[in-house]
């Protein structure tokens, strides 16, 4: 049997595609193509293909004028969105700690990344009985989970709907909403209150809250929560959850320019 070694499992067409990239964004100005495929060692006839697919998809541009081509605003966007990302996570932090230490419960903050759901910042409960969700992909869960719910709840409807022809409603338990209309009046429960619930929908015996965090617009930038054994679920414990999201949202939106006054969260009655 041939061994399988760490070389083996290299694709090289993704491997001649970065280099493609490396070579582009290392170059002060536009490249021919015949100098991209010295550069990087292809010969021109599979340099050529490999540019004119990242041109299709966005990575690669060419100038109107002439042959030469350069770095495609596809880049730019994937940079943007991750800068983005590391500094909603960076502002958010101190609140998201505070929350952790006042719930007693995991904290979780989110973000739609396309049409997956993906969790940016995870802080553990400090009880000793408390739920593990580390290695657990949210990326087809935004159905079925108080995260995705808060942010799917403030999107038009024809993009939720979008959503979910292509991601599906998968049933992830028992009391997974695997309906469209229901899910359509759980949001539109979610827009009326300020929060989600999750009652045991993506997970066994696990429930969760969560509300969206919105800037100085209105824009939805993302969500906040908490997850914990359904045990814990009770009113009390739920009531003092909800105080405790609203304080910790209202801190962060008007971080991002939105008086507390607009915080559009309201207590669950």
């Amino acid at each position: 049997m041939k061994q399988v070694t760490k070389d083996n499992r290299k694709i090289q067409s993704v491997g001649r595609a970065l280099d493609i990239l490396e070579v582009l964004s290392n170059s002060p100005g536009e490249l021919a193509l015949n100098e991209i495929a010295v550069m990087t060692r292809l010969n021109v006839s599979t340099c050529h293909h490999i540019v004119q697919t990242l041109l299709d998809r966005g990575y690669v541009s060419q100038a109107q004028r002439g042959r030469g081509y350069t770095l495609g605003s596809r880049v730019l966007e994937l940079s943007s969105n991750s800068a983005k990302q590391f500094t909603l996570v960076d502002v958010a932090m101190p609140e998201l700690k505070r929350l952790n230490q006042i719930a007693g419960e995991n904290v979780h903050l989110a973000v739609m990344q396309g049409n997956d759901l993906v969790v940016l910042a995870e802080l553990e409960s400090p009880r000793v009985v408390r739920v593990v969700t580390g290695g657990i992909s949210y990326a087809g869960a935004a159905h079925a989970t108080a995260l995705g719910k808060a942010i799917l709840a403030w999107l038009p409807d024809q993009e939720v709907i979008r959503l979910l022809e292509k991601k599906g409603q998968t049933k992830f338990t028992e009391n997974t909403i695997t309906e469209r209309q229901g899910l359509i009046e759980a949001l539109r429960h979610v827009r009326r209150y300020g929060f989600a619930v999750d009652q045991q929908e993506f997970l066994p015996g696990v429930m969760s809250i969560g509300t969206a965090l919105r800037d100085y617009s209105g824009t939805v930038l993302g969500s906040l929560g908490c997850t914990f054994p359904h045990e814990r679920g009770n009113e009390d414990h739920l009531a003092d959850l909800k105080l405790a999201i609203r304080d910790c949202v209202g801190s962060l939106a008007t971080k991002f320019g939105r008086p507390r006054g607009k915080v559009d969260v309201a207590e669950l009655g």
